[in-house]
């Protein structure tokens, strides 16, 4: 492949990351974080009362029209949701309230109106170089291996699944990477590095990483290394990269410092 084809590939894949972000219901969208307790609470105005006990969450409709799956919610509704995995979301008219379970519940309100949305920008990049494209080798481990990590958030941990590292060589020296599985197959890898905290955000970025092949080989494309939402929000609660994922050099290349994290 040759220079000018991998940059458009780049770009391609910078516009279409830039436009995911743009969503106005997406992370740019949030405008407000609050933990349930067990007494049931009305937030920033919203309809409903909601609260949780050790096992879930709840929302009582209380009069408001409330919406979940594209149905009317009527009554009490019960989400038992997994620690740090997926939420759900709640309609409410033009907004979303995502309930996730990170330790405790939290609520957070998607507004599209929120001025981060009208705002946006784009993402602060360095240049696409074939260099920063390297070869690794994905190990299994023997058995997945659960991972307690830190938050951005400061007393918060996520538990996540290792199912092995990746190991590859720059400029001669051997470095290894604990991967986790990935949302869509492949496996996504939290880290640092010399940048980080200087050009790049200091507490994580993230590399997706495809299947390996049928020896184990896999491609680590650090032009496409990427922030994480709290790069983008003080309203998440992003987990910092598993001990040893800290490299010992700087990697120039993919996402800097978001505008909006130079903000706040």
């Amino acid at each position: 492949m040759g220079d000018a084809e991998f940059t458009a590939l780049w770009q391609d894949w910078k516009r279409e990351r830039e436009r995911n972000l743009a969503d106005p219901l997406g992370w740019l969208a949030l405008v407000s974080l609050d933990w349930l307790t067990e007494r049931p609470t009305a937030y920033h105005g919203l309809p409903g009362l909601w609260w949780q006990d050790e096992e879930a969450a709840y929302v009582d409709p209380d009069g408001g029209a409330l919406s979940h799956d594209g149905e009317l919610i009527v009554g009490v509704k019960r989400f038992e949701l997994v620690n740090s995995g997926a939420g759900t979301r709640v309609r409410i008219g033009e907004v979303e309230v995502e309930l996730a379970r990170r330790s405790g519940y939290l609520v957070r309100v998607h507004d599209p109106a929120a001025e981060a949305v009208r705002g946006f920008r784009g993402v602060p990049s360095y240049e696409p170089d074939p260099a920063w494209v390297l070869r690794g080798v994905y190990e299994p481990f023997d058995e997945p291996q659960p991972t307690t990590v830190g938050a951005v958030v400061a007393g918060l941990s996520h538990v996540y699944t290792a199912p092995g590292v990746v190991r590859f060589s720059r400029d001669g020296v051997e470095h290894t990477l604990t991967a986790f599985n990935g949302k869509a197959g492949g496996f996504s890898i939290l880290f640092t590095d010399e940048t980080s905290g200087v050009t790049t955000y200091a507490a994580n970025r993230s590399l997706a990483v495809a299947d390996p092949d049928a020896d184990g080989g896999v491609v680590l494309d650090f032009n496409r290394a990427t922030n994480l939402p709290c790069a983008f929000t003080t309203y998440a609660t992003c987990p910092l990269p598993p001990e040893g994922n800290r490299l010992s050099f700087a990697v120039e290349a993919g996402e800097k410092t978001p505008l909006e994290a130079l903000a706040h």
